[in-house]
């Protein structure tokens, strides 16, 4: 007959438990009550449980923007993909000394302000910036071009901003591809170009599909970057959601806008890291 825990035992079972209590009561005030109440808000309308949202949908400039918010941040999570695999690629193949030194650099970026960063873009690409100048300079263009406030400013900050998270998505997970993989492709004809496409990239797919995640839905809610290099003709729906709330003190679009960009980062979340998970699954079996 099993003897009944004594009272010690059963404090020390319940030990881990309230030392995390403590920690879990604060995270849940400071991120999960916050969250909860603006979903809550989102459907308090006295018009009805969905009217916010059917307000929001039914305002063709808002379509225009929620439209825009996604093919920013697709093309910037393209672009920094594009960009963060070659930089990542060439890190994961470096000696030791060179990879920590490509390491620092990739991450440099991440240790000085988004207001700092998008000033440095609005410098680079305004009527007398880097760019126009050295294109006049080069006789290719006459007068300056427009390039800020375009959305293909907007993409350029934010895969400046996002790129060293995409870098560092995938630097651990092509370092840990064996060699043998691609000596064996070596030994039965692959070449380099084949190695790269038939072993390499299939293998970096999960960090691909990290960084990704990590990409789109910090472009998505980025409020800083669209703001300077896009202005009002680039509106997203994070300065959207700020008119909203601080100009027109229009509460309930606000928190519906929110709840809205909560959606899709969660809906992005759990499909990307299912296909992550599945990848991941189907080669621990094989």
């Amino acid at each position: 007959m099993n003897a009944r825990p004594s009272l010690v035992e059963r404090i020390n079972a319940l030990g881990p438990w309230l030392l995390v209590l403590p920690a879990t009561a604060v995270l849940a005030f400071i991120l999960i009550i916050p969250v909860a109440g603006t979903l809550a808000e989102s459907f308090s309308n006295p018009a009805g449980f969905f009217a916010n949202y059917r307000d929001f949908f039914a305002d063709s400039y808002n379509r225009t923007v929620m439209i825009r918010s996604f093919r920013i941040a697709f093309l910037s999570t393209l672009t920094s993909l594009i960009l963060g695999f070659g930089g990542a690629y060439m890190i994961a193949n470096a000696s030791q000394g060179v990879k920590r030194v490509l390491l620092i650099l990739s991450v440099f970026p991440l240790l000085t302000s988004v207001v700092v960063r998008s000033f440095s873009f609005m410098a680079i690409l305004g009527r007398n910036g880097v760019v126009n100048t050295a294109l006049m300079k080069l006789g290719i263009i006459s007068e300056p071009m427009e390039m800020l406030f375009t959305q293909g400013a907007v993409i350029a900050g934010l895969a400046y901003l996002f790129t060293p998270l995409m870098i560092l998505s995938l630097v651990g997970v092509l370092e840990n591809i064996e060699d043998d993989l691609y000596l064996a492709a070596g030994s039965l004809g692959a070449s380099p170009v084949a190695v790269f496409f038939q072993v390499t990239l299939p293998l970096a797919v999960p960090g691909m599909i990290v960084g990704s995640i990590l990409v789109f839905t910090g472009s998505l809610a980025t409020f800083v970057t669209p703001t300077l290099l896009g202005g009002e003709p680039q509106m997203t729906l994070a300065t959207l959601l700020y008119q909203k709330a601080m100009i027109s003190f229009d509460w309930g679009a606000a928190n519906t806008i929110a709840a809205i960009m909560m959606g899709t980062a969660i809906f992005c979340v759990v499909v990307l890291g299912t296909i992550a998970s599945r990848i991941s699954a189907r080669r621990a079996v094989h």
